[in-house]
């Protein structure tokens, strides 16, 4: 199969503007999850990664655009200037990727005349590829926290059919009572900054962000040549939110991911895992783990530094992914202190300098779905 090349990528967060602020801030073990007294009304205190007044300062202007739609083109925007990529081509398409997009302006007061059309993600994803002038139909692509891994294995394939030689894919999702509520039903929430992996994890904390990466049939000269080498998707068929008790499925996908991309797991240098921080989700991947061979294998997970960023997640841990494999830096587990899954992984208590030439990175979602994808240096 035709090599499908990483050639730009942009993370706009709590934590920073761009991909480089962000790296930084990981590189200074700063988390941008924090205490947020009277969200939006809410009647307790909400620990999670949101953006602050001065960070939405630096987004895109336009009447037109909601919130959520600014912070993507934010995003893409940075992509393109780092990018040789025409976003106005026909051999260009965008894929969208998103949780809950607008759901919002269910709790606007009064609620806009035009809720129907405006909550719907295409037409969000319309309304960012006329501003680019982009002349396909964009893509959108929703299932649930496997969204943005689902959204970079969508532009994979369709690269390699030949449909399209390049492809902008960006994620984002912003917290709102509804989403916050949602995952308090669950009783899925931590008070605190989160514990991947850890035995006193106690839940999730939740996070806002927009990122993006464009990857393409070509290589990009200025950027170091990393390609998504394989990739695949399953189902536990287990739970409508409960994830598998065997870790079997998300195993299978990472096993096919490795068949896809012609390697053994022995060859994976590093795993960036979904790592949510809840009772059952780290069970079930340390299970899966075990099962792919990977438990001698560093792993992390960002949550402790973003929070859950929902249909963001697998793009926004994609690209560090990506950027620890260019520097050579497995970054640390935030909250991380005391083994807590059954299975003895190999969890970064501390950030770890190495060289590798392969990173699996893996999540799961409400549903049963899982998602694994391998990034690899180009030979």
């Amino acid at each position: 199969m035709k090599k499908v090349f990483v050639v730009a990528d942009a993370i706009f967060s709590p934590l920073g503007s761009g991909t480089e602020e962000n790296m930084l801030a990981l590189r200074n073990g700063r988390t941008g999850v924090k205490q947020h007294k009277n969200f939006l009304s809410y009647p307790a205190d909400v620990c999670a990664a949101l953006f602050s007044e001065q960070d939405l300062t630096k987004c895109v202007q336009g009447n037109n655009l909601s919130l959520f739609e600014k912070i993507i083109i934010t995003s893409i925007n940075e992509c393109l200037e780092k990018s040789f990529v025409n976003i106005t081509d026909a051999s260009t398409i965008l894929i969208i990727s998103s949780t809950k997009g607008n759901i919002s302006m269910l709790e606007q007061n009064p609620v806009p005349a035009n809720l129907q059309h405006e909550v719907a993600l295409t037409s969000s994803a319309k309304k960012i590829a006329q501003w680019y002038g982009n002349p396909n139909e964009p893509i959108v692509v929703s299932n649930a926290c496997i969204s943005g891994l689902a959204a970079l294995l969508v532009a994979k394939r369709l690269i390699q059919l030949g449909k399209y030689d390049h492809a902008i894919v960006s994620g984002a999702d912003l917290i709102s009572r509804f989403v916050q509520s949602g995952f308090e039903s669950f009783q899925a929430i931590s008070d605190v900054v989160c514990k991947p992996f850890d035995k006193n994890r106690n839940g999730i904390n939740l996070g806002e962000a927009a990122a993006t990466m464009i990857l393409s049939k070509n290589s990009n000269p200025n950027y170091t040549e990393i390609i998504l080498a394989g990739g695949s998707i399953s189902n536990d068929a287990n739970h409508i939110s409960g994830p598998s008790r065997t870790g079997e499925e998300l195993a299978m996908a990472i096993q096919k991911s490795f068949d896809e991309a012609e390697l053994e797991a022995a060859e994976i240098g590093y795993v960036s895992a979904h790592g949510t921080a809840t009772i059952y989700n780290d069970e079930m991947e340390a299970k899966a783990f075990g099962l792919a061979g990977l438990t001698g294998v560093p792993v992390n997970s960002l949550k402790g530094f973003y929070g859950h960023t929902l249909g963001a997640a697998g793009l926004l841990e994609s690209v560090i992914a990506i950027n620890s494999m260019k520097e050579n830096k497995i970054f640390a587990t935030y909250g991380f202190e005391n083994p807590g899954v059954s299975l003895a992984l190999n969890v970064s208590a501390k950030s770890l300098d190495k060289e590798w030439d392969h990173t699996l990175k893996t999540a799961s979602g409400f549903g049963g779905c899982n998602a694994a994808l391998v990034f690899s240096k180009n030979s």
